[in-house]
């Protein structure tokens, strides 16, 4: 598949820290990170929304929430959306490509709150390396 420069150059993702790549990052396109929201909402318990509710709103509205450079989850909001992702990424009636973003997502989410530290969110311009989802 050819894309022209310019396509290449709109192109937008989301950087995430705690990754699993050699700089410790993962890229995911913007339109599947935020189409996630809606699985969460509805693979979670009710109950358990109202811990996810600035998550969510973030992941809603990536576009705005992110503007100023990026976004930091703490350790815990990190470790209660990384089990939210893994309900996610389980359910049968998810796409096999949303549930391995979410399950992604998860796996970063856990090894910041494992560590202890802030799990970072910033977008970029341009292409996802590594080729396309």
């Amino acid at each position: 598949m050819t894309t022209s420069t310019t396509e290449t150059a709109t192109r937008r993702h989301l950087v995430t820290s705690h990754g699993a790549d050699f700089f410790g990052q993962d890229r995911y396109p913007l339109p599947l990170v935020t189409g996630l929201a809606d699985y969460v909402r509805s693979a979670v318990p009710y109950a358990q929304l109202a811990a996810l509710a600035e998550t969510l709103a973030v992941l809603k509205e990536l576009d705005q929430a992110l503007v100023d450079g990026g976004t930091e989850f703490p350790p815990a909001a990190a470790a209660v959306f990384a089990d939210a992702l893994l309900q996610v990424a389980r359910l049968r009636t998810v796409k096999p490509k949303i549930s391995a973003v979410a399950r992604f997502l998860a796996d970063a989410a856990a090894r910041a709150s494992a560590d202890g530290e802030s799990w970072e969110w910033r977008i970029e311009q341009g292409d996802v390396a590594g080729g396309e989802w």
